[in-house]
């Protein structure tokens, strides 16, 4: 059973900038002034780094300021001010989001069915892989699957093609829903923190005598399988969402397996709603992410 999602007519304001008075009085004084209905407001100051970070949603409705000027005013009136770091997003634009994919099915099916039934405000223009073993679910669900047979010799080629084909669809996000390929420096760097990929393990581990901080100084949500944003180190970029999940003796090896992927979907697919949502800001490798 299917249902229409229901598109906010609001835009986001996602913010960060060091700390000091008066940030949040100014920012929501611009959207008031201007006739906004501010939504909703979320915002936290990091006590080490001394510095602030906010996440304000307002209606469009009556708003006085065009939204094709948004941008041009905030960045004059309030974003100068505080140096800021910020990015302006409108809830109406539907995300278009590109999923990369090898062998395994289970996150795939896991996202296409959350698509066809309108639980995300989402467009998924094509599927990428290296193989053709999924082509037919990609064809059950009526989207373009592309294949690129990348090896050692042929990597940079293909992704230079894959890289022109994202463009060409305009893609915002691209999803590795369990993608047997390292993605190189290229593509990360044209989809900086817009690259999520799903790990079927504890990340990070914390080897030596200082175990918290290094947990601290990575972001950690939990300890579990660990949804993040790609970087060029392995493994290792800014963590959106991480769940546990519990095994006892009596679990056989195919148990593990089916828990194991039960939980890789819900994290990867929790982390991709927490991005399309624009809820999650990234800073020096770590994410805030907003309830």
């Amino acid at each position: 059973m299917s249902f229409e999602i229901k598109i906010k007519n609001t835009a986001i304001l996602l913010m960060h900038c060091p700390d000091r008075k008066g940030i949040i009085a100014d920012a929501t004084e611009f959207l008031v002034k201007n006739l906004g209905n501010i939504i909703d407001l979320d915002e936290h100051v990091d006590p080490i780094e001394k510095h602030f970070f906010m996440r304000i949603e307002w209606e469009l409705d009556n708003f006085l300021i065009p939204r094709e000027k948004i941008a041009d005013f905030f960045a004059v009136q309030i974003a100068a001010k505080y140096e800021m770091n910020w990015e302006l997003y409108f809830s109406d634009r539907p995300v278009k989001m590109a999923l990369f994919v090898s062998k395994m099915s289970h996150c795939l099916f896991d996202i296409l069915a959350r698509h066809q039934s309108c639980e995300w405000n989402v467009e998924i223009p094509l599927i990428i892989s290296n193989h053709d073993d999924l082509k037919h679910i990609a064809d059950q669900f009526n989207i373009p699957f592309y294949i690129f047979p990348i090896n050692r010799e042929n990597k940079q080629e293909m992704e230079t093609k894959e890289i022109e084909l994202l463009n060409k669809c305009s893609v915002d996000l691209v999803v590795l829903a369990r993608y047997m390929q390292i993605v190189s420096p290229k593509l990360i760097n044209k989809f900086a923190n817009r690259i999520i990929n799903i790990h079927h393990s504890f990340l990070p581990a914390f080897p030596g005598a200082k175990p918290y901080h290094s947990a601290y100084s990575r972001g950690v949500k939990i300890i579990g399988a660990t949804s993040h944003y790609v970087t060029e180190e392995l493994d290792a970029g800014p963590i959106i969402k991480q769940e546990v999940t519990h095994v006892t003796h009596r679990d056989n090896i195919d148990d593990l397996v089916r828990k194991g992927r039960d939980l890789e979907k819900i994290v990867l697919s929790r982390a991709i709603y927490e991005h399309i949502k624009r809820n999650v800001l990234v800073y020096k490798n770590k994410t805030i992410v907003f309830e």
